[in-house]
């Protein structure tokens, strides 16, 4: 086997990597026109809505979207979010989601690779299962703030599996908003938990500690980089103050062998089980 896909004690360097850092970037990983055609079909989705009915803004800061039924049943389904900012008078969307993989083909096609699998499976996932995805657009002049997080605190199973694959459909800059890391910080424990009961949602702090102020690492990438971060791993995301976009698209898995929690604000209709590749 290749020395790139298993290094020393049958642990790959990536692996080792990914366990060390909490984070690998691998770049080519899409084509240029895969990530065009992600883009022009995101585009399509959006055009397609009904932007002037939606009321649900993605507020990073105050939740406000976990009290709106339009987010909380969004499991399954593909639905829009706004922009908290409007661009000169105009709603902007922030994100699409939450089940594009299953409900878009493109994005079916694009998330279900031998590729994907098998980065899987080299960070150690045993049963993959596609939980959520997400294309977030970081829009000129008012793409949002994502303040620092880790994707257990939402997507939370025991124990903890979840693995977010990034891939930058745009090139993405400090300028622009681009990814920031916490190399190590996944040795930090998970700080909250983001809990659901009902129509109800709340945030359980475990830990109060702020997150250190050095260290971050941005994530200037090219377009076609996937980042892979494991659930623990804080990460974040200025806002985008220039002329550029930084359009992304996210996937989350989460291994079949954990049990996802049942108040995760994040639950599929009974009828729409979660797959693998």
């Amino acid at each position: 086997m290749p020395r790139s896909l298993l290094g020393l004690y049958g642990v790959s360097e990536r692996r080792a990597e990914f366990e060390r850092d909490g984070f690998i970037v691998i770049p080519g990983f899409a084509s240029a026109s895969a990530c065009e055609q992600l883009r022009e079909a995101a585009e399509a989705l959006v055009e397609a809505a009904d932007i002037a009915s939606i009321r649900t803004a993605f507020d990073v800061r105050g939740q406000r979207h976990g009290e709106d039924p339009w987010f909380l049943e969004s499991g399954g389904e593909v639905r829009a979010f706004l922009e908290p900012e409007r661009d000169d008078g105009h709603a902007r969307v922030n994100k699409l989601g939450h089940a594009l993989h299953d409900r878009v083909p493109i994005f079916d096609q694009f998330s279900r690779t031998p590729e994907l699998a098998a980065l899987v499976a080299e960070l150690g996932v045993a049963q993959p299962r596609l939980l959520q995805s997400m294309v977030i657009f970081k829009h000129p002049r008012v793409g949002g703030q994502v303040t620092a997080h880790q994707d257990a605190t939402y997507l939370y199973t025991e124990p903890q599996s979840v693995i977010g694959l990034w891939f930058a459909l745009e090139d993405a800059s400090l300028d622009n908003g681009c990814l920031e890391l916490l190399p190590g910080g996944h040795r930090l424990g998970l700080r909250k938990r983001y809990r659901r009961e009902g129509d109800r949602t709340w945030t359980q702090i475990l830990d109060a500690r702020a997150w250190p102020h050095d260290g971050w690492r941005p994530v200037e990438v090219p377009a076609g980089t996937l980042v892979a971060f494991g659930g623990l791993l804080p990460h974040r995301s200025a806002a985008n103050r220039s002329a550029r976009s930084r359009c992304a698209y996210t996937l989350h898995v989460i291994d079949g062998v954990a049990e996802y929690a049942a108040d995760n604000w994040l639950q599929r209709p009974p009828d729409m089980p979660l797959r693998g590749f």
